[in-house]
């Protein structure tokens, strides 16, 4: 250690080991005269003091790895609650953080705050990056997959915003449409860019695991606390909830066929049961039939070999499903809830499922409204920020963008962006599924091919989702759907480098975005 010594007025040798304890200090002391402070502006609010120590920590975390600022965000995306739950006022849901700034209880209101916590750590990672990128000698930017097309289809979207806006749109409902895809596109160029190691991508996923669980443990305790019931409510969970379960649940089936030894795969076998019970609690038609499809693209994502294995192990529980379906179709039991959801999604009946019913004849109407308003403009689409016809009128909900933002979000995006919008974003998509379809049969690592076959999972199953439920516009959905793309580079790059094979689309230098800012500067 370099023994830099001061002298103080007293002629005193002061070490620098000492100045650097009265630094920390002095920061401790000023850090608890700003908490004191704000408790005292905001009437001992704690939330805002806990606001401030959070931002703070944030900001220099961050900058110190910029890894750990995105483990950190991932950690809070998947922790806290956009929307309300019903009658739950989880903490979770108190931290508003997803919500604009403005729109805080405990941040000092001003008008223009319309950025949300979550655009700010966006902001405050790449602005990191890009300090830790620019004192190197010697920096590339990862390859992108697809990147052209994801170019395409993000021109797509600012074109139908401006077309929206240009013919009468408003822009503050157009920001909400948008949002959550721009994370997507954010976070699918980022993710590339810093995760590069296969220690990164087990910390990555021990965050899903653990926090996904956490979300699951909440539904399945509310589910045990009503007495194994749902009290008539429509879920105990957020919407989004059971579509990450379905992500975890993949993953340990694919860790399990492709003999993956992997302290992940013992984790999530302990915590199967939880995550199931989270999933029950979800109470969403939408995650039951994307867990269907997701089952069927997994089959096909697997080697012919790998698929006997799977169907021979998986016969009784087919034959005993049928059995279950077969007994409690028309039961009125609580051991009927699952089959008895599902099959709502079919009822024609208002006797056999009223609340049910009228919420699939919501949906028609609904779709029938929007066919109408298609026809308007079938080439360029009607543009964000304008509302779709109702030539039959629905019913109020509590939705503010109902006229805006339609349940169907997979027709919601032909009627903004219209046929030729509508073409490019299912082309980009595609071809995402068809590229991680393509890598995960090239790779050689199990717990890598892991991965990439529940990157593949989550697309199709984000997709399946979209299609009956708001789920395109849904802030979480997007970024770990975002995340979870952006980590096909990694995936590639790494196996090769296990299997010794060159890495021609690697054109980065790979030093480490995994150092400390210290051992950067």
């Amino acid at each position: 250690m370099n023994n830099t010594h001061v002298v103080n007025t007293n002629g005193n040798i002061i070490s620098k080991i000492e100045l650097d304890k009265v630094s920390v200090h002095l920061i401790i002391v000023s850090f608890s005269l700003i908490i004191g402070a704000i408790m005292l502006q905001t009437d001992g609010n704690i939330l805002a003091a806990l606001g401030f120590v959070t931002a703070v920590s944030i900001l220099l975390i961050t900058f110190y790895r910029v890894d750990w600022g995105f483990f950190l965000f991932i950690s809070m995306v998947l922790l806290f609650d956009q929307f309300h739950i019903p009658e739950a006022d989880p903490i979770t849901y108190k931290i508003d953080y997803f919500k604009n700034l403005k729109e805080i209880p405990y941040v000092p209101h001003f008008s223009a705050g319309v950025m949300n916590p979550v655009e700010f750590q966006l902001v405050l990672m790449l602005l990191a990056w890009f300090i830790a990128i620019s004192v190197r000698k010697r920096t590339r930017v990862q390859h992108i997959p697809v990147w052209g097309l994801a170019v395409i289809f993000f021109i797509s979207l600012i074109g139908a915003l401006m077309h929206g806006l240009s013919t009468g749109g408003t822009f503050l409902p157009s920001l909400w449409e948008l949002r959550a895809l721009f994370y997507f596109g954010f976070l699918y160029f980022f993710v590339p860019q810093i995760i590069q190691t296969k220690e990164q991508l087990e910390t990555l996923f021990w965050i899903f695991i653990t926090f996904i669980t956490i979300k699951a443990i909440q539904g399945a305790a509310r589910f045990v606390f009503y007495g194994f019931s749902f009290r008539g409510l429509e879920t105990l969970t957020n919407h989004e909830d059971p579509v990450f379960i379905t992500l975890l649940i993949f993953f340990l089936l694919s860790m399990i066929l492709l003999d993956c030894k992997s302290k992940q795969r013992t984790a999530l076998f302990i915590l199967f049961t939880p995550l199931v019970l989270g999933f029950f609690a979800g109470q969403r038609r939408a995650a039951y039939a994307g867990l269907f499809i997701s089952l069927i693209a997994f089959v096909i994502l697997l080697t012919g070999k790998e698929r006997m294995v799977l169907l021979k192990a998986f016969f009784p529980f087919f034959i005993f499903g049928v059995i279950y379906c077969a007994a409690f179709w028309n039961s009125d039991s609580k051991l009927a809830s699952p089959v008895k959801l599902v099959k709502s999604g079919f009822t024609t009946s208002k006797k056999e499922d009223g609340e049910r019913y009228l919420s699939n004849l919501y949906r028609k109407f609904e779709r029938y409204d929007l066919a109408v308003t298609f026809r308007t403009s079938p080439v360029t689409g009607l543009g964000f920020g304008k509302k779709y016809q109702l030539p039959i009128p629905l019913p109020a909900i509590p939705f503010p963008l109902r006229d805006y933002i339609p349940h169907d979000e997979i027709l919601w995006i032909l009627i903004k962006t219209g046929a030729v919008g509508f073409f490019i974003f299912w082309l980009f998509f595609d071809s995402l599924i068809i590229h991680g379809s393509a890598l995960s049969k090239k790779t050689h690592d199990p717990y890598l091919r892991s991965i990439c076959i529940v990157i593949v999972i989550a697309i199709i199953n984000q997709m399946v989702v979209s299609y009956y439920d708001l789920q395109l516009t849904y802030y979480r959905n997007m970024i770990v759907l975002g995340t979870l793309c952006g980590l096909l580079p990694a995936i590639k790059n790494i196996d090769r480098k296990k299997s010794n094979e060159p890495v021609k689309e690697t054109i980065y230098e790979e030093e480490a975005y995994s150092k400390s800012a210290a051992e950067i500067f």
